[in-house]
């Protein structure tokens, strides 16, 4: 099992005729991911990678039984493509593009309310299920199967974090990377509930950082229950000078807002392991599993 998308999964791809959806489109298909198509308003009814190309996404779902999307569009179109994806019916939405502006943000969202679909980003390193099936940008070379969820608001994190638990024999369920902005879809406690609710999930892992409410969230949840599952959280941004953004728009710490340090304290208070540097995850992951 896995969470949001495995073998099953039908992906299309807006912006596949492009230089970078032309890329990842391919790496998506030799990673073994089912790709049954792509958007590109004014192209439908050619082909690209072999793959028939559709003026939208309903289109797309139509002629193909598509149930996600990878946005790969210039920010200025990322909201449009959003919504044609969302008003679609699709299961599942991974945007990668950075730099959407905040006010088009606002209209995804409402497009989002009251729909069925999970939004992941944007400016998200996207969704991995390894073996199984690739949404976004995320390497996939270290990763490996197994009993480990990860969440995450940092890309160079993740795949560091991934590395490590796979050299130590610790696969990984399904690895999703929230996206770096500050208007979002899919959050750390949509990912912790999912993760409980997933059988082949035994362990979770958080990787978090200043600026947002992803962390604080996520403690009110874990402390609102049992979760029954060991959950391990990296929170980096310690040193960080209050009121900067340091990196991508999502790590804005204003005034008033929590430091790194209180964040961790919230997640500790609340149960979860605390690591305080990337080599501590894995050791704590292991003992936690029983290892």
């Amino acid at each position: 099992m896995a969470i949001l998308v495995d073998e099953t999964t039908k992906l299309v791809v807006q912006g596949m005729t492009g230089r970078s959806g032309t890329f990842y489109t391919d790496q998506a298909i030799r990673y073994g991911t089912a790709v049954v198509g792509g958007v590109r308003p004014g192209k439908g009814g050619t082909k690209h990678l072999g793959l028939p190309v559709f003026d939208s996404c309903a289109d797309a779902v139509r002629e193909t039984g598509a149930n996600a999307s990878l946005v790969m569009v210039p920010a200025h179109h990322a909201a449009a493509a959003m919504v044609d994806a969302i008003e679609a019916g699709l299961g599942v939405v991974v945007c990668v593009t950075e730099r959407v502006p905040q006010h088009d943000m606002t209209r995804v969202k409402a497009a989002l309310a009251g729909s069925d679909t999970v939004l992941i980003g944007p400016n998200s390193q996207g969704i991995l299920t390894p073996q199984a099936c690739k949404i976004g940008v995320m390497p996939t070379r270290d990763a490996r199967p197994g009993p480990v969820g990860i969440a995450s608001r940092s890309a160079s994190l993740t795949s560091e974090v991934l590395a490590q638990l796979s050299r130590a024999d610790l696969g990984q369920s399904t690895t999703v990377g929230v996206g770096g902005d500050a208007i979002h879809g899919i959050g750390f406690v949509d990912c912790l509930k999912r993760f409980r609710d997933d059988a082949q999930t035994k362990a979770v892992v958080l990787i978090g950082e200043i600026g947002g409410r992803e962390e604080e969230d996520a403690a009110a949840y874990l402390a609102s229950l049992d979760y029954g599952k060991p959950v391990v959280a990296l929170v980096v941004g310690r040193n960080a000078p209050r009121e900067r953004r340091m990196g991508h728009a999502g790590t804005l710490s204003i005034f008033g807002a929590e430091t790194a340090a209180e964040k961790i304290e919230r997640l500790r208070a609340a149960g979860a392991v605390i690591s305080a540097h990337t080599d501590d995850v894995v050791p704590q992951v292991s003992r936690a599993l029983g290892g």
